[in-house]
């Protein structure tokens, strides 16, 4: 039988030896981040649009405020997970988010719902089927997202209609 004889003075002793060496090391160090919210949104946002998305008509209705007519369905929704660390493609895809005033960086690792529509209006483009919008939500707003074709040899923009590539 093995006994242990213990105060409440050797406890603490005990626990701030460790607590000065998790703290000298970085041992156990975590680091939690939530999405931001409606409420977390800063009132003069660089955005001219609405980003909280708690239901498919703010979607629907963030989508119109860029002049998009989609269906009224989405034509795909999606649990997707943002990579901890970026590689070429999604530095490039973060690219089109910085210019259009977001970034998925503060996302790294982290699980976003991605909806997807058809684009029924995208002028000068022959085969509209293949015009998509993505919206990428996490936490009821608006992180991020694109438009584009899902031709071989497509292209891709932001949500703007000013940012596309004719021809």
């Amino acid at each position: 039988m093995f006994v242990v004889s213990v105060n409440k003075k050797k406890i603490i002793k005990i626990l701030c030896v460790f607590l000065v060496a998790v703290s000298a090391f970085g041992i156990g160090t975590v680091t939690i981040y939530k999405c931001k919210t409606a409420d977390d949104k800063p009132q003069n946002s660089e955005l001219a649009v609405n980003n909280y998305a708690s239901d498919i008509n703010d979607i629907l209705e963030f989508v119109s405020e860029f002049g998009w007519e989609v269906n009224k369905e989405p034509d795909d929704v999606r649990e997707i997970i943002i990579p901890a660390e970026f590689d070429e493609v999604y530095n490039n895809y973060n690219e089109i988010q910085l210019l259009q005033g977001y970034d998925l960086l503060p996302f790294a690792g982290r699980r976003v719902k991605k909806w997807c529509f058809t684009v029924k209006n995208y002028e000068n483009y022959e085969n509209s089927e293949c015009i998509k919008i993505n919206i990428l939500v996490c936490d009821n707003m608006i992180i991020g997202g694109d438009v584009c074709s899902v031709e071989l040899n497509g292209f891709m923009h932001g949500f703007s209609a000013e940012n596309k590539n004719d021809g």
